[in-house]
C-alpha cells in the first residue's frame, strides 16, 4: 500500500465509526480525496492558503458538502469552519505537517485535541519526527502508525527513517464534566 492508500484507509476507518463526520483536508491542493472517500453523508473541508484556495475554487467549485477555506494550516481560525464537530472530525494532512516547525505541529495537535474530542488527525512522517510532536497532550488518547509494505519498514534501522502514516486519536469528551469551553462537543470514540 502507498502512503495515499494508508491515509485513505485511516480516514475510511474513522468514517465507518462516524459516517456523518467532517473530513478536513489540510493543504490538499487539487486533490481528489472527496471523490475517493465520499460515503454520501460526510462533509469535506479543504484548508488551503488564500492564493491556492482561489485556484481550487475556480477549478473545483464548492458544493453542498464540500467547501474550501482560505487559511494557512498554522492559522487555527480554520477550526471555526467545522460546522458540526459533534458529528466527528478527522483531519487529514498528508505531506503537510513535516514542512512545519515542530512547535507549530504541537500547537495544531493541541488545538485539534481541544476542539475535536473524539476526532482524529492523520498525517505522514518518519517515526523519529512523529513521536516528538504527537505525545504529551492529555487530549491525545492513542497514536497508531500504519506502514507501507516493503523491506525498509521491516528493518529496524531504516524503519525510524522511513515515513509512516500516523493516526492520532483524540480523547472523547468526558461525560458529566460540564459543557466546557466548546460545549463538550465531540463524538464518543
Amino acid at each position: 500500500m502507498t502512503g495515499t492508500d494508508l491515509t485513505d484507509a485511516a480516514v475510511r476507518a474513522y468514517l465507518t465509526r462516524h459516517p456523518d463526520a467532517t473530513v478536513v483536508a489540510l493543504g490538499e491542493g487539487l486533490g481528489t480525496g472527496f471523490w475517493r472517500l465520499d460515503n454520501g453523508r460526510l462533509s469535506w473541508l479543504t484548508v488551503q492558503p488564500p492564493e491556492t484556495a482561489a485556484v481550487r475554487r475556480m477549478l473545483l467549485p464548492d458544493g453542498a458538502r464540500r467547501r474550501t477555506v482560505a487559511r494557512a494550516v498554522a492559522d487555527h481560525r480554520w477550526l471555526d469552519a467545522v460546522r458540526e464537530p459533534r458529528r466527528g472530525v478527522v483531519v487529514a494532512a498528508p505531506g503537510v505537517l513535516v514542512r512545519l516547525p515542530a512547535p507549530a505541529v504541537r500547537a495544531l495537535v493541541t488545538a485539534c485535541a481541544e476542539r475535536f474530542p473524539g476526532g482524529a488527525l492523520v498525517f505522514d512522517a518518519p517515526s523519529w519526527w512523529a513521536t516528538g510532536v504527537t505525545g504529551g497532550h492529555p487530549g491525545v488518547a492513542a497514536v497508531r502508525a500504519r506502514r507501507p509494505a516493503g523491506l525498509g519498514h521491516r528493518l529496524p534501522g531504516l524503519r525510524a527513517l522511513l515515513p509512516a502514516v500516523w493516526e492520532v486519536r483524540f480523547a472523547a469528551a468526558r461525560r458529566g464534566a460540564g459543557a466546557g469551553r466548546h460545549g463538550g462537543r465531540g463524538p464518543a470514540a
